[in-house]
């Protein structure tokens, strides 16, 4: 289940995250598989730094949105 989640909720920050990004992102799927990845950097780096920034869906979603928004930045500089 845990799995799940993670993809579930990794996908939903990568639609969020291609919505706030200028230009869109890379399409609907790059940004969901971008998302995942993102989710699962933004869990790594928080859980590193010790930051928590809030429990439960929302937290989650949160830190993905946040790792998928630096995961399409960084993209973004290698699609020029």
């Amino acid at each position: 289940m845990s799995l799940l989640y993670t993809i579930l909720i990794g996908a939903l920050a990568g639609f969020l995250a291609g919505k706030l990004m200028k230009g869109g992102g890379f399409g609907f799927l790059m940004n969901m598989v971008l998302g995942i990845i993102g989710g699962a950097v933004g869990g790594w780096l928080f859980g590193t730094l010790g930051i928590s920034l809030m429990d439960g869906i929302v937290g989650d979603l949160l830190t993905g949105l946040i790792g998928a928004v630096v995961i399409l930045f960084i993209a973004g500089l290698f699609k020029k």
